[in-house]
C-alpha cells in the first residue's frame, strides 16, 4: 500500500503544469515588420536588442524618459509605430517610464510566466518588440493600469515633430 501511494504521488508530481512551465499566450505569430536576427542587431544597439528582442529589462532609473514630461508620443524604437501619448505619462516611482493607457491597436498583450506567476507583457503590436508589462496598480482615478515600459523600448517624438 505504502508503495502505491509513493508511486501515486510520485506520478501526479511529474504529469503537473506549474504556472514556470506554462508558455506564453496570446503572442502573435507573425508581425508586419519582421527582421532577420542579423538586421535587428545592426539597426538597434545592444540594450535596445536585449530588451525588444530577448525581452530583457533595463535597470530602474537609468533611462532619461523615465523622467521626460513634454508633450508628444512615444514611439516603438525598433520600428517607429507610436505606442503611448504623453498625457497618459505618471511618475510611478518604479523607475521605468509609466502610463496609464496604450494607444489602443498599436500595443499587444500576453501572459508572461518567466519569473513563475503570470504577468501581462506588452510587445509592439507592428514588430513584436518586447516593451515591459502592465500592472492594475496605477492611478485609480483614470485607468488604474500601470504600463511599465523600459525607456530603451521607446523612442520619444516632441509634439512639434508629430501631427497631434
Amino acid at each position: 500500500m505504502k508503495k502505491y501511494i509513493i508511486t501515486s504521488l510520485f506520478g501526479i508530481l511529474l504529469s503537473c503544469n506549474s504556472t514556470a512551465q506554462k508558455k506564453e499566450e496570446n503572442v502573435k505569430e507573425s508581425y508586419e515588420v519582421t527582421k532577420t536576427d542579423t538586421e535587428w542587431k545592426s539597426e538597434l544597439s545592444e540594450m535596445q536588442y536585449y530588451v525588444l528582442r530577448q525581452a530583457g529589462t533595463e535597470r530602474a532609473f537609468s533611462s532619461a524618459l523615465n523622467k521626460n514630461y513634454k508633450p508628444g508620443i512615444y514611439h516603438c524604437a525598433g520600428c517607429n509605430t507610436p505606442l503611448f501619448k504623453s498625457e497618459h505619462k505618471f511618475d510611478s516611482g518604479t523607475g521605468w517610464p509609466s502610463f496609464d493607457r496604450e494607444i489602443k491597436g498599436n500595443v499587444a498583450f500576453s501572459t508572461d510566466y518567466k519569473i513563475g506567476y503570470a504577468r501581462s507583457e506588452e510587445h509592439c503590436a507592428t514588430c513584436g518588440g518586447h516593451l515591459g508589462h502592465v500592472f492594475n496598480d496605477g492611478p485609480s482615478n483614470t485607468t488604474g493600469k500601470r504600463h511599465c515600459i523600459n525607456g530603451v523600448a521607446l523612442k520619444f517624438v516632441p509634439s512639434e515633430d508629430t501631427d497631434e
